[in-house]
C-alpha cells in the first residue's frame, strides 16, 4: 500500500508575520519558510505506518512554485520515498484547486492513504483534506489525534478529537486522514540524511499535465495588520467598572 502525504511550504511559526508595503499580501522574501508543523505530523505518521509494515511507499506531494522543492526535501531527509512537486507560479491557490490536483495525483499513484494536516497555520483553512475525500468520494478521519490500521481487513480506526471530547470512526481504505497536534511528535531530518536528499530526484509535473485548471474562487482586495491593543485602565470600585463595561465598551 501507498501513502501519499501533502505538505505545504509557509512562514515558519517562529517568524512574526509582515503585511506587504502595497497591502497585497504577506512578505515572504527574505523571511525563513518551513514546512507546515501539521503537515510534519501527517508525514511523521505516514513514516510510522511504514515502519509498522503497513506501508510500503510514502509519497511526498508539495503545490507551489519552485521554492517548494526545498520543503519536499525536507520530507525525503525525513524518509519519505518520493517527492512529486505540482509546478504553480504563484503560493495563492486556494484549497478546491489544491484538493483537485490532489485528486488528479491520486487517481494516477493509487495509493490506499491520503495523509494530510487538519489545516496551515497561513490561512488556517482547514478544507483542503475534507475536499480531497469528497472528490474522489472516499471516507475521511478529520483532526485524528490516533491511528490504527488494519491490513488484512483494510480497515482504518481514528480517534479523532471532537467538542466533546473522542470519537473513534472506523474507516474502509482507500481513506483520507487529516492530523491534529496530539497524534505524534514529528521527528529531526538528520544530516546524513539532508545530504543525501539533495541528491534524490523530485518529480516535477504541471497542473495542465493533471487536466486540473486553477481558478482563483476569491480576490484578496487588502490585508491589513490587526489594530493595536489599547492600553488597560485600573478601576477603584466594581461600580465604576461596571459603568465602564456598560457606558465606554458597549459589552453590557
Amino acid at each position: 500500500m501507498k501513502v501519499m502525504v501533502a505538505i505545504k511550504r509557509v512562514v515558519d511559526y517562529a517568524v512574526k508575520v509582515r503585511v506587504k508595503p502595497d497591502k497585497t499580501g504577506v512578505e515572504t522574501n527574505n523571511v525563513k519558510m518551513a514546512m507546515n508543523p501539521f503537515c510534519e505530523i501527517a508525514l511523521e505518521e505516514a513514516l510510522r505506518i511504514k515502519e509498522a509494515g503497513h506501508a510500503s511507499e510514502v509519497i511526498a506531494v508539495s503545490v507551489g512554485p519552485a521554492q517548494c522543492v526545498d520543503t519536499l526535501r525536507t520530507g525525503l531527509a525525513m524518509g519519505a520515498d518520493r517527492a512529486i512537486h505540482v509546478a504553480t507560479e504563484t503560493m495563492n491557490i486556494y484549497p478546491l484547486s489544491v484538493a483537485k490536483l490532489l485528486r488528479a495525483l491520486a487517481d494516477i499513484e493509487k495509493p490506499g492513504l491520503v495523509i494530510l494536516g487538519k489545516q496551515a497555520i497561513d490561512d488556517d483553512c482547514n478544507q483542503t483534506g475534507q475536499m480531497v475525500a469528497g472528490l474522489l468520494k472516499w471516507p475521511q478521519g478529520t483532526f485524528a489525534s490516533k491511528v490504527e490500521l488494519d491490513k488484512e481487513k483494510q480497515v482504518a480506526t481514528v480517534e479523532r478529537e471532537v467538542d466533546g471530547g473522542l470519537e473513534t470512526v472506523s474507516l474502509d481504505l482507500p481513506a483520507v486522514i487529516t492530523t491534529d497536534l496530539r497524534l505524534n511528535q514529528p521527528r529531526y531530518a538528520s544530516l546524513p540524511n539532508i545530504m543525501k536528499a539533495k541528491s534524490k530526484v523530485i518529480k516535477k509535473v504541471t497542473p495542465e499535465e493533471l487536466n486540473v485548471e486553477i481558478k482563483p474562487t476569491m480576490e484578496i482586495v487588502q490585508v491589513t495588520e490587526p489594530p493595536k491593543r489599547k492600553a488597560g485602565v485600573i478601576v477603584s470600585s466594581v461600580d465604576e467598572l461596571i459603568d465602564k463595561l456598560k457606558n465606554e465598551a458597549g459589552v453590557i
